[in-house]
Parts: structure tokens; sequence; C-alpha cells
């Protein structure tokens, strides 16, 4: 594995504060005049961890909901900052962490593809250049002038996976984005990060499938409860994850 390094996480912590309404809150406003008492808790989603991606490199991170993989992925997009420890990335970051992130729903299928392509830093002239290729991979040529709004979210996810494959990234962030579209569809996308991989792009995948992630990964993060629980090759740490099961408390998904 060769430097240098594009994504370093050290000791990353990320608390959420969670504000609860106590029993009878609305009841108690009503008849005292006065506000009522707020109970604030705090939930730990990602707890100490330290990671480091090369140029090249394919990290996969899987585990049960609520591991904090979906959470993590937004530190290294820079969409949430840590409360404790740092997050560097280097270069161009394209974040796929949601479908129809980014997206507005009156806005058409192009006008969308312009303004998130331009979210990446890229000029007029470079998307102009970029579009058809975009369009051609998201197979959308007869919705490209339709609104977003009209969009299945398939269709969101061919747009927004072909907009973040174009833009000349360095790193390439995926949440669950292989969880929609056909076979087809997932078999090009699979392609195309393998095309990205050759080129020096750092790729990190989230979901629940993983054998998927095992696949394409050179190296496989299990979490729980927002910590790691094991790092390594794809295989062995998938096989951690299905064992442990029940240990973890969910079902762990695979594909045969």
């Amino acid at each position: 594995m060769s430097g240098p390094w594009v994504v370093e996480l050290e000791r990353v912590t990320k608390r959420f504060r969670l504000h609860r309404d106590g029993p009878g809150h609305l009841k108690v406003a009503l008849l005292s005049g006065r506000r009522p008492r707020t109970a604030t808790t705090e939930l730990v989603a990602v707890s100490d961890v330290t990671l480091r991606l090369a140029r090249g490199e394919s990290l996969g991170l899987i585990g049960p909901n609520g591991s904090g993989k979906s959470t993590l992925l937004r530190l290294m997009a820079g969409i949430l900052q840590p409360s404790s420890g740092s997050v560097r990335t280097t270069g161009r970051v394209a974040p796929l962490v949601e479908l129809g992130a980014g997206f507005h729903p009156e806005l058409t299928g192009r006008e969308n593809a312009y303004m998130n392509a331009s979210l990446f830093g890229l000029h007029r002239r470079e998307i102009d250049a970029l579009f058809e290729p975009i369009v051609a991979f998201s197979e959308l040529w007869d919705f490209i002038d339709e609104p977003v709004k009209n969009y299945s979210l398939g269709m969101q996810m061919r747009l927004g996976f072909a907009v973040a494959v174009h833009v000349h990234a360095d790193v390439l962030l995926l949440d669950e984005v292989l969880a929609v579209g056909d076979a087809d569809f997932q078999a090009k996308c699979l392609e195309r990060i393998a095309e990205l991989r050759a080129a020096g792009a750092a790729i990190v995948i989230v979901s629940h499938d993983s054998d998927t992630v095992a696949r394409l990964s050179d190296r496989v993060v299990l979490l729980a409860e927002g910590r790691i629980v094991e790092e390594g090759r794809g295989p062995q740490v998938a096989e951690t994850y299905r064992r442990r099961a029940t240990e973890f408390g969910f079902a762990a998904r695979a594909r045969g």
C-alpha cells in the first residue's frame, strides 16, 4: 500500500445531543403556562476511530444499523465535524451519502447535474464537457429535462452516481448506492468503481451487504456501537460479521 494518505482519521469521536420531552409535556405547558423541562441525553455515534486510506485503495465499512457507518462517512465528507479527534482529506472528495442528497426536486435532471458538479468545484466549461458522459452513464436521456421530483429513487441514484464518478474525485464516498437499481446498472457501477481505483482514486463503501463489500475492498472495517470491532481482509471480516450477528443483535446480510 502506497502513500500519501488521502483520508486520515485520528481518534475520532462524534457525539449528538438528543432532546426529549418529558411525560405530559404539552399538558404541562397548557395548564401551567410555563415552559416544561426537556431532558437532554447524549448519543455517541462514533467512538475513538482511527483510520487511514491511501490513493487507489478501497475501504469497506460494514456493521448493523446504528453502528456508526454513515456517520463516519459524513465525517469523511466534511458534512459533520468530529466532537474530538481529527479528520483530514486530500484533494477532491465526492460523497454519494444519501439518495437524492443535494438534488433540488423542482429543478430538472440537467439542472441538478450542473448544480451538483459545480459543488465539486467544476467550472461551467468543465461540466459542459462531462455532461453527455454523465447522462449516458445514467441512461436518463429521456428524462433529463424532467423535474427530479418525478424521478424514482433508482433514477435519482443513477444520476447522483453518474455525477460523482465523473468529477475526477480523489476520494469517492459511497453509502448503500448499490442497494437501488437493476443488475445491469449495478454491474456498470462496479466496473466504474474498478476504473476509478485503477486511476488512483480512493474509495470508501458503506453497505449491509458484507459479501459485496468484501469483493470491492482491499480492507474491510466492522463497526458496532460506533467502535471498530475488526479490521482486515474482506472475506475474513465478512465472516466475523455473520458469525457474531447474534452477539451484535442484527441479521447479517450477504448475497450468495
